[in-house]
């Protein structure tokens, strides 16, 4: 046996005696276990990364693509200049005029939105992709300024008055995402990797021969996630609200409480994930097919919302959509934990449930 891999069997046996001698309170198998996993996630340089820096620079590079900006001006070909100048007083056309077999080739190529051309009695026709959002676009505005120049008028007068409230912004709306997201990975993989790393080594059924409590392995794993949270929310929160001006509408220790109720449940699953499993590879492959759903679904990148009403149910039911959610409400809209009270029902069931399974399934050799 390696020193490397005696070590943690080793302290918790020194520990365990020094518990029986009446050492102090850094003597005790709890808190040498911790200590354990503290230093087996530090030594992971990509463990480091994946936790820490990944979701920042995810937040750093979505939030840049979806900035607030102007609106695009969009490229529209013409084949004539009374089309040209009737288009050309549209702001947000860009108007190119072509010969007919250019602008059909530049339609085709993508370099232009749409393409205007003169029609039978004095109509207008406009060639266009109907499934690009931008050729529908650039349709709309083409049509709206070639009536104008005809001589249509509103009857009713219309102002814009645009919002840029912080809030409202994509931004907002992915960095509670991005929370949940990280919670949910660095809690399960922390755990189900941990713990069949060491039931492959063997260290497990060696820890297990020592006076070391049982419980004290698996509470070892959630107090060392508790305190790593600290450091994981902090980070990428203040990264957002330094950085973007994310709002933080809602209590603070509502905050918190969310965010330590949402990484317990998820711990819940990654302990019962890995209750069984014997090798890396089939723990990968379990964590993989709880996770990738709960990404996909659970309302991470874009709304849950957009998937049919028929799932709606199952997807709201999901810890990850409980916890996104929350968060959204609390930070975004100053919602308190009373009016959070079916998010924090679900979190709490997923952390009932998923412990006692796992205390129930968890094999020790």
């Amino acid at each position: 046996m390696s020193d490397a891999t005696a070590l943690p069997e080793v302290r918790v046996r020194e520990a365990a005696a020094g518990r029986r001698g009446g050492g102090g309170m850094a003597d005790h198998p709890l808190v040498q276990l911790t200590l354990v996993r503290f230093r087996e996630f530090v030594r992971e340089p990509e463990a480091l990364f994946w936790v820490f820096i990944f979701p920042v620079l995810l937040a750093a590079g979505l939030g840049l693509a979806f900035r607030n900006r102007p609106p695009d001006v969009l490229k529209i070909a013409v084949v004539t200049p009374e089309l040209a100048q009737s288009l050309g007083r549209e702001k947000l056309l860009d108007v190119r005029q072509y010969s007919y077999a250019a602008a059909e080739e530049a339609l085709r190529t993508g370099k232009v939105a749409l393409m205007a051309e003169p029609g039978p009695a004095g109509a207008v026709v406009y060639r266009y992709d109907n499934t690009n959002p931008e050729g529908r676009s650039a349709r709309l505005l083409a049509d709206q300024a070639v009536q104008r120049a005809a001589g249509r008028t509103d009857p009713v007068p219309a102002t814009d008055r645009l919002m840029r409230e912080a809030g409202s912004r994509y931004i907002d709306f992915l960095v509670p995402g991005l929370l949940g997201m990280n919670l949910m990975g660095s809690a399960i993989w922390g755990m189900g990797f941990a713990i069949v790393d060491a039931r492959r080594k063997k260290l497990i059924k060696r820890m297990v021969a020592t006076p070391m409590p049982r419980h004290y392995y698996l509470l070892s794993f959630l107090l060392s996630r508790l305190v790593l949270l600290v450091v994981e929310v902090g980070v990428l929160l203040g990264f957002g609200v330094l950085v973007f001006g994310v709002p933080l509408r809602g209590s603070l220790a509502g905050l918190v409480l969310l965010c330590v109720l949402g990484s317990l449940s998820f711990c819940a699953l990654g302990l019962l994930i890995a209750s069984r499993a014997r090798t890396i590879e089939a723990a990968s492959g379990l964590m993989n097919a709880v996770m990738l759903p709960m990404w996909i679904v659970s309302g991470v990148f874009f709304s849950a919302q957009r998937f049919p009403d028929l799932l709606q149910p199952a997807i709201k039911a999901l810890p990850l959509t409980a916890a996104i959610d929350a968060l959204r409400a609390n930070m975004l809209q100053g919602a308190t934990l009373a009016q959070l009270a079916p998010q924090v029902a679900i979190l709490g069931a997923w952390l009932v449930i998923g412990f006692t399974l796992a205390l129930k399934l968890f094999r020790w050799r």
